[in-house]
């Protein structure tokens, strides 16, 4: 065997996710809550880390709950909560102890990367991939975005997001349910052509038990597709079930308050319950003053990770600061007269607004919590679907749903309208919108059907 060395140029792609940037996208997209707790172990961590000491939020102090529900009001709570537990509990213990945390998807995610053989610059694109999906565990973002944000072509990011598929719990990675459902079935060995078809174009049918309709499509006889409908209920519609999203905790702390004044709206930033950052001046002049490198090495590391931190702190601020601030010209309807009057409205358009990616404002808004005239709202809320009129512009979904309940309640109860009845009012009002989704906007109004409705 012949041995030949020499020396050979070899151009080696690489993307490197680095730490900063895994934390600065985590930061922008945590929920206030997850932030303070973040906050309070990088302080526990890192001794350049100081805190304020005069500063009432001072994560020595403890947290007043009865300070929170004036300044915010009894809206912030998810469910109601026991005034008698708090006032029990708030003399020994802060209200972060009383969420018990769950594994992380994410962090069961990371783990199964880790362990893979595959190639570091996919693993790379498949980690920042993992920091994109939702509470559901789905990616609402494109590739294409994702590609555009690390510079990189749109088919590496769907080999990337192939690798992130394969990963359990099965389903998570996907665009929509179909592909959720789909990834579910193949990795179970129960997925054929049929099965696809169905869940492609029927899970409607399925969810309504309509068997024949199905069976006719797909060329079976409704036993046949009825067994089908049976093995797709059982699949896992939200992936991330079971895993901390932080989506369970018991109450809300809102990131900003949108409050009129004198005529005019003003953006308040909460603040207050995040404690006040700065740097160790006793570490500064050890810097200045020691000699040994590995100390010198230490110190720096810290210095750097701890300002980092508190620029990506102000950074969240900022950019959220400059979402709210386009929601509340294109929303200000809403903040006027109420849920009625939100209008239809993109991350896209927004994005464009403030000149940022989609995805950023998708992040940025991502389990936040706005207090408004109207109550503590979920930000999202505010970026709703719209449905195009026959006419120009469109319609948002809350005004479609209460035109609905005002046909329904305005209805004979002798004789109710079908879904398709009210499609067709509608569309006689503008409104282009089929009978499938006046379905699905009554069932999410707690509507029952026509034939329920009907009295004798």
């Amino acid at each position: 065997m012949k041995l030949d060395y020499g020396m050979k140029i070899v151009q080696d792609q690489k993307l490197v996710l680095t730490q900063s940037m895994q934390q600065s996208i985590k930061l922008l997209q945590m929920s206030m809550h997850d932030l303070r707790e973040f906050i309070d172990n990088e302080y526990a961590e890192n001794p350049i880390l100081e805190i304020n000491e005069t500063d009432n939020n001072s994560l020595k102090d403890k947290y007043d709950y009865k300070s929170l529900i004036k300044e915010f009001g009894s809206s912030n709570y998810k469910n109601e909560v026991d005034n008698s537990y708090i006032d029990n509990k708030e003399k020994d213990s802060t209200p972060w102890n009383y969420i018990e945390k769950s594994k992380s998807l994410n962090e069961f995610l990371q783990e199964q990367l880790i362990e893979l053989n595959r190639d570091p610059y996919l693993v790379g694109i498949s980690k920042y991939i993992i920091e994109s999906l939702d509470n559901r565990g789905y990616l609402e973002i494109s590739t294409t975005q994702i590609g555009n944000e690390l510079n990189i072509n749109k088919e590496k990011v769907e080999q990337a997001l192939k690798i992130v598929q394969d990963l359990e719990p099965y389903g998570i990675g996907a665009r929509n349910i179909e592909e959720c459902l789909i990834i579910q079935s193949k990795k179970l060995g129960i997925l054929d052509e049929k099965m696809e078809k169905i869940i492609k174009n029927h899970l409607g049918n399925i969810a309504d038990n309509k068997y024949k309709l199905v069976g006719e499509d797909v060329g079976i006889e409704p036993k046949e597709a009825q067994r089908y409908g049976d093995l797709i209920k059982k699949l896992e519609p939200k992936p991330s079930r079971g895993f901390y999203t932080g989506e369970q905790v018991g109450y809300i702390i809102p990131d900003a308050e949108i409050k009129k004044i004198a005529n005019e709206y003003f953006i308040i930033m909460n603040d207050k319950v995040l404690p006040k950052l700065s740097i160790s001046k006793t570490y500064k002049n050890v810097l200045e003053k020691n000699t040994d490198e590995e100390t010198v090495c230490y110190v720096k590391d810290k210095i750097n990770k701890a300002m980092f931190l508190i620029k990506s702190i102000d950074q969240r601020k900022s950019t959220l600061y400059n979402v709210l601030k386009c929601l509340l010209k294109k929303q200000k309807e809403f903040f006027e007269k109420g849920y009625e009057f939100i209008k239809p409205l993109t991350l896209k358009e927004v994005a464009e607004e403030i000149e940022m990616h989609e995805s950023t404002v998708s992040r940025a808004i991502k389990d936040k919590y706005v207090l408004t005239s109207y109550g503590t709202i979920k930000i999202k809320t505010l970026f709703e679907n719209g449905i195009s009129l026959n006419t120009e512009g469109d319609i948002g979904t809350n005004r479609i749903k209460n035109e609905i309940k005002r046909i329904i309640d305005e209805e004979n109860k002798l004789k109710p309208f079908s879904d398709k009845v009210i499609s067709e009012i509608l569309n006689k009002k503008n409104i282009n919108i089929s009978r499938r989704t006046i379905a699905k906007y009554r069932e999410e109004l707690g509507i029952k059907s026509s034939s329920k409705r009907k009295r004798i």
